[in-house]
């Protein structure tokens, strides 16, 4: 069966799961943040994932992350949002994702870009752009931070 699914950690806690190292080195990291910062103004288009043809939030996403790093996040914001592991606010590093929704649902996501800011693809007729967690807006709507 199944029984080594259960094996307890190092803790003795079998719920308790140890972090597992990221497929994306603090260099990708970075270097996918400035990717994303450096694509600030291309056009929101829904199912987008190239600059000539515009983004949508998770196309931004995997754009930045295949150039940077090689990696193929999922397409969508619900697979995005359960893709990795949850980081602690006081562990984040730029180049991770900020998950935001309502009632605990993600909608949208973003490319954490440092110091409490985001890149992102937000809505029809906008463009990429670079935005604040703490913006009241975005605030009240912030889930999770992700790590690949």
């Amino acid at each position: 069966g199944l029984a080594g699914c259960a094996a307890p950690t190092k803790e003795g806690r079998p719920d308790v799961v140890p972090p597992r190292p990221s497929p994306m080195s603090d260099m990708q990291a970075a270097e996918a943040a400035l990717l994303a910062l450096g694509l600030v103004g291309t056009p929101y288009r829904y199912g987008g994932n190239t600059p000539e043809a515009g983004f949508d939030c998770s196309g931004l996403i995997g754009f930045v992350y295949w150039r940077a790093a090689g990696i193929a996040p999922p397409r969508t914001v619900a697979q995005i949002s359960r893709w990795g592991q949850s980081v602690d606010a006081a562990d984040l590093r730029a180049g991770d994702l900020v998950i935001f929704g309502s009632d605990g649902s993600p909608s949208h996501a973003a490319i954490h870009a440092g110091e409490s800011r985001f890149v992102h693809a937000p809505s029809t007729g906008g463009t990429v752009r670079l935005n604040h967690v703490n913006e009241r807006y975005w605030r009240t709507r912030l889930l999770d931070y992700r790590r690949a």
